[in-house]
Protein backbone atom coordinates (compact mmCIF):
# COMPACT_ATOMS: atom_id res chain seq x y z
CA UNK A 1 0.00 0.00 0.00
CA UNK A 2 2.66 2.35 1.19
CA UNK A 3 4.70 2.30 -2.42
CA UNK A 4 1.42 2.60 -4.71
CA UNK A 5 -0.26 5.23 -2.27
CA UNK A 6 3.41 7.36 -1.96
CA UNK A 7 3.90 6.92 -6.29
CA UNK A 8 0.34 8.64 -7.00
CA UNK A 9 0.78 11.43 -4.05
CA UNK A 10 3.70 12.59 -5.61
CA UNK A 11 2.26 12.28 -9.19
CA UNK A 12 -0.76 14.06 -8.24
CA UNK A 13 1.08 16.51 -5.87
CA UNK A 14 -1.74 15.56 -2.53
CA UNK A 15 -2.35 13.15 0.21
CA UNK A 16 -4.43 10.32 -1.11
CA UNK A 17 -6.15 8.91 2.12
CA UNK A 18 -6.14 4.80 1.53
CA UNK A 19 -9.19 2.88 4.01
CA UNK A 20 -8.79 -0.79 4.07
CA UNK A 21 -12.03 -2.64 4.13
CA UNK A 22 -13.08 -6.40 4.09
CA UNK A 23 -12.20 -8.81 6.62
CA UNK A 24 -11.13 -6.54 9.35
CA UNK A 25 -12.38 -8.25 12.61
CA UNK A 26 -10.00 -7.02 15.30
CA UNK A 27 -7.31 -4.93 16.65
CA UNK A 28 -4.85 -7.16 15.27
CA UNK A 29 -6.39 -6.62 11.52
CA UNK A 30 -6.21 -3.08 12.07
CA UNK A 31 -2.95 -2.89 13.46
CA UNK A 32 -1.97 -4.72 9.93
CA UNK A 33 -3.47 -2.87 7.51
CA UNK A 34 -1.95 0.67 9.20
CA UNK A 35 1.16 -1.09 9.25
CA UNK A 36 1.27 -1.69 5.25
CA UNK A 37 0.28 1.69 4.78
CA UNK A 38 -3.54 2.42 5.37
CA UNK A 39 -4.63 5.72 6.43
CA UNK A 40 -7.64 3.49 8.21
CA UNK A 41 -10.06 0.86 8.15
CA UNK A 42 -13.64 -0.01 7.49
CA UNK A 43 -15.57 -2.59 9.76
CA UNK A 44 -18.99 -3.40 8.77
CA UNK A 45 -20.33 -6.62 9.93
CA UNK A 46 -19.25 -6.57 13.54
CA UNK A 47 -21.79 -3.45 14.40
CA UNK A 48 -24.41 -5.20 12.69
CA UNK A 49 -24.22 -7.85 15.95
CA UNK A 50 -24.69 -4.36 18.13
CA UNK A 51 -28.01 -3.26 19.81
CA UNK A 52 -27.34 -0.28 18.31
CA UNK A 53 -27.34 -1.90 15.19
CA UNK A 54 -30.84 -0.63 13.71
CA UNK A 55 -31.61 -4.24 12.34
CA UNK A 56 -33.99 -6.43 13.47
CA UNK A 57 -33.17 -8.69 16.10
CA UNK A 58 -33.73 -12.15 13.38
CA UNK A 59 -30.88 -10.26 11.15
CA UNK A 60 -28.34 -10.19 13.73
CA UNK A 61 -28.83 -13.21 14.92
CA UNK A 62 -28.30 -14.62 11.98
CA UNK A 63 -24.78 -12.88 11.83
CA UNK A 64 -24.01 -14.70 15.62
CA UNK A 65 -25.32 -18.10 14.54
CA UNK A 66 -24.04 -17.79 10.98
CA UNK A 67 -20.98 -20.81 10.52
CA UNK A 68 -18.22 -21.17 7.66
CA UNK A 69 -20.44 -24.00 6.31
CA UNK A 70 -23.60 -21.55 6.00
CA UNK A 71 -21.80 -18.60 4.11
CA UNK A 72 -21.72 -18.32 0.20
CA UNK A 73 -20.71 -16.13 -2.76
CA UNK A 74 -23.78 -15.47 -4.58
CA UNK A 75 -24.15 -13.22 -7.66
CA UNK A 76 -26.14 -9.93 -7.34
CA UNK A 77 -29.03 -9.60 -10.20
CA UNK A 78 -26.47 -7.16 -11.98
CA UNK A 79 -23.30 -10.01 -11.75
CA UNK A 80 -21.46 -8.58 -9.09
CA UNK A 81 -20.47 -11.30 -6.31
CA UNK A 82 -21.48 -11.23 -2.71
CA UNK A 83 -20.84 -13.39 0.25
CA UNK A 84 -24.25 -13.93 1.95
CA UNK A 85 -25.87 -16.21 4.39
CA UNK A 86 -27.28 -19.39 3.29
CA UNK A 87 -30.89 -19.45 3.62
CA UNK A 88 -34.68 -20.15 2.26
CA UNK A 89 -34.28 -17.62 -0.07
CA UNK A 90 -30.75 -18.41 -1.74
CA UNK A 91 -32.78 -21.87 -2.17
CA UNK A 92 -35.25 -20.18 -3.91
CA UNK A 93 -33.56 -18.18 -6.33
CA UNK A 94 -31.77 -21.25 -7.11
CA UNK A 95 -34.57 -23.53 -7.67
CA UNK A 96 -36.33 -20.92 -9.90
CA UNK A 97 -36.96 -16.83 -10.80
CA UNK A 98 -38.97 -14.69 -8.30
CA UNK A 99 -41.36 -13.06 -9.38
CA UNK A 100 -41.06 -9.06 -9.75
CA UNK A 101 -44.23 -7.01 -9.12
CA UNK A 102 -42.71 -3.92 -9.14
CA UNK A 103 -39.39 -1.83 -10.06
CA UNK A 104 -37.20 0.45 -8.03
CA UNK A 105 -35.16 1.35 -10.71
CA UNK A 106 -32.23 1.46 -8.60
CA UNK A 107 -29.48 -0.13 -10.26
CA UNK A 108 -28.70 0.77 -14.06
CA UNK A 109 -27.86 -2.17 -15.37
CA UNK A 110 -31.22 -4.16 -13.75
CA UNK A 111 -33.82 -5.65 -16.30
CA UNK A 112 -36.21 -7.09 -14.08
CA UNK A 113 -37.53 -9.64 -17.30
CA UNK A 114 -34.10 -11.11 -16.91
CA UNK A 115 -32.82 -11.18 -12.89
CA UNK A 116 -33.21 -13.94 -10.87
CA UNK A 117 -34.87 -11.39 -7.88
CA UNK A 118 -35.01 -8.05 -6.98
CA UNK A 119 -32.22 -7.01 -4.82
CA UNK A 120 -33.53 -4.06 -3.35
CA UNK A 121 -37.01 -5.99 -2.11
CA UNK A 122 -34.54 -8.68 -0.52
CA UNK A 123 -32.85 -6.88 1.47
CA UNK A 124 -35.55 -4.92 2.50
CA UNK A 125 -36.97 -8.38 3.79
CA UNK A 126 -34.07 -8.82 4.95
CA UNK A 127 -33.49 -5.86 7.41
CA UNK A 128 -37.13 -5.94 8.70
CA UNK A 129 -36.30 -9.70 9.60
CA UNK A 130 -38.26 -11.28 7.19
CA UNK A 131 -35.29 -13.82 6.50
CA UNK A 132 -36.91 -16.60 4.94
CA UNK A 133 -37.61 -13.94 1.80
CA UNK A 134 -34.67 -11.67 2.29
CA UNK A 135 -30.89 -11.58 1.37
CA UNK A 136 -28.07 -11.00 3.93
CA UNK A 137 -25.46 -9.87 2.98
CA UNK A 138 -22.35 -10.56 5.50
CA UNK A 139 -18.42 -10.21 5.45
CA UNK A 140 -16.09 -13.25 5.52
CA UNK A 141 -15.86 -13.33 9.38
CA UNK A 142 -19.33 -13.24 10.09
CA UNK A 143 -18.82 -17.14 11.69
CA UNK A 144 -16.15 -15.37 14.15
CA UNK A 145 -19.29 -13.26 15.69
CA UNK A 146 -20.75 -14.94 18.66
CA UNK A 147 -22.64 -12.41 20.76
CA UNK A 148 -24.27 -8.92 20.15
CA UNK A 149 -22.23 -6.45 21.97
CA UNK A 150 -23.33 -2.65 22.33
CA UNK A 151 -21.29 -0.07 19.85
CA UNK A 152 -18.93 1.30 23.27
CA UNK A 153 -17.91 -2.13 24.30
CA UNK A 154 -16.84 -3.06 20.73
CA UNK A 155 -14.80 0.02 20.02
CA UNK A 156 -13.19 -0.30 23.40
CA UNK A 157 -11.98 -3.95 21.87
CA UNK A 158 -11.06 -2.71 18.66
CA UNK A 159 -8.88 0.09 20.22
CA UNK A 160 -7.59 -0.77 23.77
CA UNK A 161 -7.86 -4.32 24.44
Amino acid sequence: IIDCKKEYEQKYNTQIPVIVAGGIFDKNDIAHAIALGADGVQIASRFVATVECDASDAYKHAYIEAGKGNIQIVKSPVGMPGRAVRNAFIRQVEQHKQEITGCYQCLEKCNPKEVPYCITQALIHAVKGELEQGLIFCGENVSRIHEMTTVPELMRELTQG
